[in-house]
């Protein structure tokens, strides 16, 4: 049975229509949608188990704990961590990246670097720059060179013996390329600086192991891998965890509190104040579980297969001009296009009146953007629910457009 086969009657937004037509869901990168199992599980916490965590004594409190705690193991093991205090819940990605900001950037002295990439989404990219603002640290890009790849020569001249930081996405949210983030990471190793890396795109779609990558904080959102909105995770390696103060005070994160001072609580909890995103971490918890049954390496080949036929499609037609790597091998669930003659937001708009839901715009990569000279793209993402004949609806609706100018 083929994986969309088998997945598309878990997803109950699917049996809706748009405009008359059968919704076509093409925008996964930007959020996934949701399987029934991820939505029972949330709306079964809600009904039976909910209260706050950790210090209840009740029957509830105790619950809820241990849902938020299974989780937190569930997610270790999908991404392949060595332990459990490495997985820290946050609100997203976001949130994730400007945490390790907060917390490694007190260390940062003037004229101390950090390097990111031009294919950044903005939220690797601003966090970097208000340190660099308030630090006086030097921000500094790797350029990508050819369809999209990054140019590691450049990369090489760029590091010196004051970069602290390299932050890098694993999948671009645009092009779709897949970085070398195992040969960037022993480099950062060897010369002993720090390394995160946006899993966002990269978790839903690929095995990743972050044992294996090494990096020191790899971070990624649950609402873009069939889980809910309000939940990320930052991996961070625990002894580098260990040797960081917090981001922010308040309860939770404390084991003992004077007037004056206070001592911080253990790992994960010292970076999670106040109380948890429980009922995200619950459906998230779900969703891993989800995703492990189908096993990654099936969801990549889905996926992959899905690119492939996209590209295949689209780069036929003389009017359309596609962005990032054409090797489908080597390229995230994410196709950037135009149409010529028409602007992103435009043609979003008339495919959506076929009931097609693509992005358009930016795509939060406005660095990017300039550099490939262009105000921004039609993007179509992909996901386990999604089959090879709604790419042909797309290609089709999308050869239409030159009819519509």
């Amino acid at each position: 049975m083929s994986l969309a086969l088998q997945t598309r009657p878990d997803f109950p937004i699917l049996e809706r229509r748009v405009n008359g037509r059968p919704l076509i869901y093409l925008d996964s990168a930007a959020s996934s949608q949701k399987p029934r199992q991820v939505i029972e599980a949330v709306k079964l916490y809600y009904e039976r188990s909910h209260a706050n965590v950790h210090r209840s004594i009740h029957t509830l409190g105790e619950e809820a704990t241990a849902l938020l705690e299974t989780a937190r193991d569930s997610v270790k093991e999908f991404i392949g961590a060595e332990h459990r205090e490495e997985i820290v819940f946050t609100r997203g990605t976001t949130d994730a990246i400007n945490l390790v900001a907060q917390a490694v950037g007190r260390a940062f002295a003037p004229g101390d670097e950090v390097i990111v990439t031009e294919m950044e989404h903005h939220s690797n990219l601003i966090p970097w720059q208000i340190l660099a603002r308030d630090r006086s640290v030097k921000l500094k890009a790797v350029p990508i060179v050819a369809e999209g790849f990054l140019d590691l020569d450049a990369f090489d001249r760029l590091f010196t013996e004051r970069t602290r930081l390299v932050a890098l996405t694993h999948v671009s949210n645009v092009l779709g390329t897949i970085n070398p983030v195992g040969k960037i990471v022993a480099r950062c190793r060897r010369a002993g600086s720090l390394v995160l890396v946006d899993g966002a795109q990269a978790v839903p779609h690929l095995s990743v192991n972050v044992a294996r990558l090494a990096p020191d904080f790899y971070v990624f959102s649950g609402h873009k891998m069939l889980g809910p909105t309000g939940i990320g995770v930052l991996y961070g390696r625990r002894e580098v965890l260990e040797g960081l103060e917090p981001a922010w005070g308040g309860g939770e994160m404390i084991k003992e509190v004077w007037l004056d001072r206070a001592q911080w609580n253990e790992l994960p909890w010292r970076f999670e104040p106040g109380t948890p995103p429980i009922a995200p971490a619950v459906g998230l918890g779900a969703a891993v579980e989800y995703l492990g049954k189908l096993g990654m390496e099936r969801v990549l080949a889905h996926e992959q297969e899905l690119t492939r036929l996209c590209l295949d499609r689209l780069g036929a037609l003389e009017e359309v001009t596609l962005y990032g790597p054409r090797n489908p091998e080597i390229k995230g669930a994410v196709v950037a296009f135009n149409v010529k003659g028409w602007h992103p937001h435009d043609g979003a708009a008339l495919l959506d009146q076929d009931g097609i839901a693509v992005r358009a715009g930016h795509h939060c990569a406005m660095p990017l953007m300039r550099k490939l000279g262009i105000v921004g793209t039609l993007r179509a993402s992909f996901s386990v629910f999604n089959t090879p004949e709604e790419i042909e609806v797309l290609a089709r609706s999308v050869a239409n457009l030159k009819f519509q100018l």
